[in-house]
C-alpha cells in the first residue's frame, strides 16, 4: 500500500533537548564527558559530497580540543572557579550540537542538504563562533598547563576567530542545476539525460538502492519541516529522484525486486503481522483503522466501513444498535495520531484512504506532479515494449512501488494506460512461469484501486475482474491470492460494484476457499472482503449457499473476532437458512462468549440472540443445555462492552422465557423446516 500524507506523526529534527541542557556533573565527570564527546566527534567522517570543508574544519578543531581535556585529566588540575565550570558546561552543549549537526548532515537527505547548503554552512560558522567565544573566556594563563597545550589552545582560539562562512561555489552551481531542472519539469519539459546523470553523480546517488534511501530520507525530512512551502519543495525533489531512479538506473531486475521486497518486508510490517490494539481496529471490519471517524452515538469506525454501512440503507450504529440522530462523520484526529504513532513504532506503513489525499499533507506542486506523470509514462511505455517476462517483471515491480506512494501516482499510472497491460500478467500461465510477475501485477492493481476513480477504470476494463478472480482462485502464490482478495475488498467500496462482485459465484467461493486454506494474513484479507460483500442482503444468500457459515466455524479457533463478526452479519441478514446452517456453531459461539476478546464476545452474544429469536426453541434449548451458560451471560452483562451488555441481557431474557415455556412454536416450526432444507441442500452439493 501506498505511503501517503499522514503516514507518520511529525518527528522533529535533532538536536535533542539534551543538547541544550548543562550536564550538571561533578568536575571529574564533566572533564571525562568532554573528552569522550571530543573523541566521538573526531571519529566522525567529514561529509564527502557537500560542505566537506566545513565539516572537516570543525572536526579537526574538536580533535585538537581533546588534547586540552586529556591534559586536565592527566594532571588532575582543579577547576578553581565557578566561571571555569560554567565555561566547560557551555562547551559541552556546543560540542553536542556540533556532533548532532554532522550526524544529521551525514545521515540525512543529500538533496535536502543541497537545497539548504547556505543555511547549513552558516550553522557550522555559528558553532565555530560559539566555540571561539568560550575559548576567549577560558582562563588559559591561570591554569598550570604545559606550554604545548597552552599554545595549542591559543592556536584553536585564533583559528576560530579567523573562521569565515564558507559555501563552495560548486555546491551552489549544483543547487542551481537542480532548481533549473525542476523548473523545466514544471513546464513539462523532459529533463536532459546527460544533465540528470551529472547531478546524481555529483551527489553520489549512483544506483537504485541509493535512490530508495534518498527518497526515504526526503520523506523523513518532510516531517521535520514546519512551513508548507518547504514541504512542497521536498515533495518535488522526491518526484525528481523517483524519475531519475527509473530513467538512469532502469527498472529493478527480477532478482533485485525480490531482494527489495524482502528488505522492505524487514523494514515495514503489515498490520496482520502484529497484534493490533483493540481500540485501533474498526468494529465493523476488525481491521486497522486508516481514517477513524465518530458517529452520532460517539462510537468510532473507519470512514470507509461506516460509509458502506450507511449506504446500505442502515440508520443505526452498528455497535450499539441505536438510531443515529444524524449521519455526519466527525474525524477522530486524536485517535488517528495515536494509530500513526503506533504504526511508526511497529514499522507499519500507515496511510489514509481517500481520493483527496496528497503526499505529506501539502498540495502537491506542479513540478512533483509532472515528474510523477513522466515517471509513469516512461514505465508504462517500457512495459508495452518489454521483450520477456523477466523484463516485464522488473517494470511491473517499479509500477507497484510507484502506485504505493500517493493518489497522484495512482492517477498518473492509470491515465498512462497501465491497467490493460497489467491484466495480461494475471493469467494462470504467467503465474506458473513467473510467479513474481503475477504477484507484482495483481498488487499493482490493488494499489491502483485505492483511488476512487481507478475503481471505475478497473471495473470497466475488459478482463480486469476476471483476471483478479483467476488469481484469487488459482494464483501461483498465497501472496497473489491474498492481494486479489484485498483488491475485491477495495473495489467493493462502491455499492454498485459490491453487488456486482457478490453476484459472481467464483468470487464468493474463491474468498471462502482462501479463508479456509490460506495462511493467517491471506485468511484475514479474504474474511474482510467477505464481510464487506455481506453488507448486501442478496450476496448473503449466495455466501450461505457457498458455505460461509461452515467456513466461519472452521476458522473460529484461529481468527475468532473476524469469524464471529461475519457470522453475526450473515445470521442477521440471511434468514432461516443461515440460522439453520449456523446451528452446529452454537457450542463454539458459547466458547467465544466465555473466552473471547470483548469485541468477539459482543458479536457472539449478538449472533446467539439473533439465532434464538429467529430459530426458536430448538436453538434456545441447545444453548440452555450448555453447562454454565447463564453464568457466562451474567459475566458479560457485568463487564462487557455497552453493546455486549445489551445483547447479553437480551439473550438472558430469551433463556428465561424459554424456561418458563413462553417460546414461540411458530418460529420453532420454521427453523425445523429450514434445518431440514439446509441438510438436504448440503447433502446434494
Amino acid at each position: 500500500m501506498a505511503i501517503p500524507p499522514q503516514i507518520f506523526p511529525p518527528r522533529k529534527r535533532r538536536p535533542s533537548a539534551a543538547s541544550f541542557i548543562s550536564p550538571k556533573l561533578t568536575e571529574p565527570d564533566l572533564l571525562h564527558s568532554l573528552l569522550h564527546l571530543t573523541h566521538e566527534i573526531s571519529s566522525l567522517k567529514p561529509i564527502q559530497f557537500l560542505l566537506k570543508r566545513n565539516s572537516y574544519s570543525i572536526i579537526r578543531k574538536t580533535n585538537l580540543l581533546s588534547v586540552l581535556f586529556e591534559e586536565l585529566i592527566r594532571t588532575s588540575i582543579p577547576l578553581s572557579s565557578q566561571s571555569l565550570i560554567l565555561c566547560f558546561e557551555e562547551m559541552y552543549i556546543v560540542l553536542q550540537r556540533i556532533k548532532t549537526l554532522i550526524e544529521d548532515c551525514s545521515n540525512g537527505s543529500k538533496m535536502a542538504m543541497l537545497m539548504q547548503n547556505e543555511s547549513i554552512a552558516d550553522s557550522f560558522h555559528k558553532l565555530t563562533a560559539d566555540l571561539s567565544t568560550l575559548l576567549d573566556i577560558f582562563p588559559v594563563t591561570e591554569l598550570e598547563l604545559s606550554d604545548d597545550v597552552r599554545e595549542l589552545v591559543i592556536l584553536i582560539r585564533k583559528q576560530c576567530i579567523e573562521s569565515k562562512p564558507f559555501v563552495d561555489l560548486k555546491d551552489n552551481e549544483l543547487r542551481h542545476a537542480v532548481v533549473t531542472m525542476l523548473d523545466r519539469i514544471k513546464r513539462e519539459i523532459v529533463p536532459n539525460h546527460l544533465k540528470l546523470v551529472d547531478i546524481f553523480e555529483r551527489l553520489e546517488i549512483r544506483d537504485s538502492s541509493s535512490c530508495r534511501a534518498e527518497i526515504e530520507s526526503l520523506e523523513e525530512e518532510i516531517q521535520n519541516r514546519n512551513d508548507e512551502q518547504s514541504k512542497s519543495e521536498l515533495v518535488a525533489l522526491i518526484g525528481l529522484v523517483r524519475y531519475a531512479k527509473c530513467v538512469l538506473f532502469g527498472a529493478s531486475t527480477a532478482s533485485s525486486s525480490s531482494s527489495s521486497s524482502d528488505d522492505d518486508a524487514k523494514r515495514r510490517k503489515q498490520p496482520s503481522d502484529v497484534a493490533v490494539p483493540a481500540d485501533f481496529r474498526c468494529p465493523i471490519t476488525l481491521d486497522l483503522m486508516r481514517d477513524p471517524v465518530v458517529v452520532a452515538t460517539g462510537q468510532t469506525y473507519d470512514r470507509e466501513s461506516i460509509q458502506l454501512w450507511l449506504e446500505s440503507g442502515h440508520n443505526t450504529c452498528p455497535k450499539t444498535g441505536q438510531t443515529l440522530a444524524h449521519t455526519d462523520l466527525i474525524p477522530n484526529r486524536a485517535l488517528q495520531n495515536l494509530i500513526a504513532m503506533w504504526c511508526r513504532e511497529q514499522k507499519i506503513l500507515f496511510e489514509t484512504v481517500g481520493s483527496n489525499d496528497k503526499p505529506h499533507g501539502v498540495i502537491i506542486n506542479k513540478a512533483a506532479l509532472e515528474a510523477t506523470r513522466m515517471t509513469a509514462s516512461f514505465l508504462v511505455n517500457k512495459l508495452s515494449l518489454s521483450p520477456s517476462m523477466e523484463a516485464a517483471n522488473a517494470v511491473v515491480y517499479e509500477l507497484r512501488v510507484l502506485a504505493k506512494t500517493d493518489s497522484d501516482s495512482r492517477a498518473c499510472i492509470a491515465e498512462a494506460g497501465a491497467i490493460p497491460l497489467l491484466i495480461s500478467y494475471l493469467s494462470f500461465n504467467v503465474g506458473s512461469q513467473n510467479p513474481d510477475l503475477q504477484v507484482n501485477a495483481v498488487t499493482t492493481i490493488l494499489n491502483l484501486s485505492i483511488l476512487e476513480a481507478n475503481k471505475t477504470r478497473i471495473m470497466e476494463t475488459d478482463g480486469a475482474i476476471n483476471g483478479v478472480i483467476e488469481v484469487l482462485r488459482s494464483g501461483a502464490t498465497w501472496e497473489a491470492k491474498a492481494n486479489a482478495a484485498a483488491t475485491i475488498f477495495s473495489l467493493s467500496g462502491i455499492h454498485s460494484y459490491r453487488r456486482r462482485l457478490g453476484r459472481k459465484t467464483r468470487v464468493t467461493r474463491g474468498l471462502i476457499d482462501l479463508a479456509r486454506c490460506g495462511p493467517t494474513g491471506a485468511r484475514r484479507d479474504a474474511l474482510v472482503a467477505i464481510l464487506t460483500l455481506a453488507a448486501d442482503r442478496e450476496t448473503v444468500a449466495r455466501l450461505v449457499e457457498a458455505g460461509v457459515v461452515e467456513m466461519t466455524a472452521e476458522v473460529m479457533d484461529g481468527l475468532p473476532e473476524e469469524a464471529v463478526t461475519i457470522l453475526e452479519m450473515v445470521v442477521k441478514r440471511g434468514g432461516l437458512m443461515a440460522v439453520a446452517a449456523a446451528f452446529s456453531s452454537i457450542k463454539k459461539l458459547a466458547v467465544i462468549l466465555r473466552e473471547g476478546s470483548d469485541r468477539a464476545r459482543e458479536s457472539a452474544a449478538a449472533t446467539l440472540a439473533t439465532m434464538c429469536r429467529k430459530g426458536g426453541s430448538d436453538i434456545v434449548a441447545d444453548l440452555a443445555s450448555l453447562p454454565g451458560i447463564e453464568r457466562v451471560i451474567w459475566e458479560l452483562m457485568a463487564i462487557g462492552t455497552v453493546r455486549g451488555k445489551r445483547k447479553a441481557a437480551t439473550l438472558l431474557r430469551i433463556l428465561r422465557r424459554w424456561a418458563a415455556g413462553l417460546d414461540s412454536a411458530g418460529l420453532t416450526e420454521g427453523f425445523s423446516t429450514a434445518l431440514t432444507s439446509s441438510t438436504t441442500m448440503v447433502s446434494t452439493q
